[in-house]
């Protein structure tokens, strides 16, 4: 898994490779009004893109893969990937 995320500043989501995170042009007005979608990340661990609210882009809550073959969960913290449980095979 990634341990470092890596922000880019331009939108290509082919490019994006694991630990990569885009920060939303409209970031906070999408999404529910407590906690709205803030970035798109790519799962440090499996690449699977995903959007990831304010509260997971700092660390207040934890980011769960939304790949089906991928169990992974972490907590960002200072833009570092803080796993929060082992890897299931």
């Amino acid at each position: 898994m990634v341990a470092q995320l890596s922000i880019v500043t331009e939108w290509f989501p082919e490019q994006m490779e694991p630990g990569s995170i885009f920060v939303l042009q409209n970031a906070g007005e999408v999404g529910e009004q407590d906690d709205p979608y803030w970035a798109v990340l790519a799962c440090p661990e499996c690449g699977t893109l995903g959007l990831i609210t304010r509260r997971q882009f700092r660390g207040l809550i934890p980011v769960i893969c939304g790949s089906n073959v991928c169990p992974t969960q972490f907590v960002i913290e200072d833009e570092c990937v803080v796993p929060k449980t082992a890897k299931l095979n």
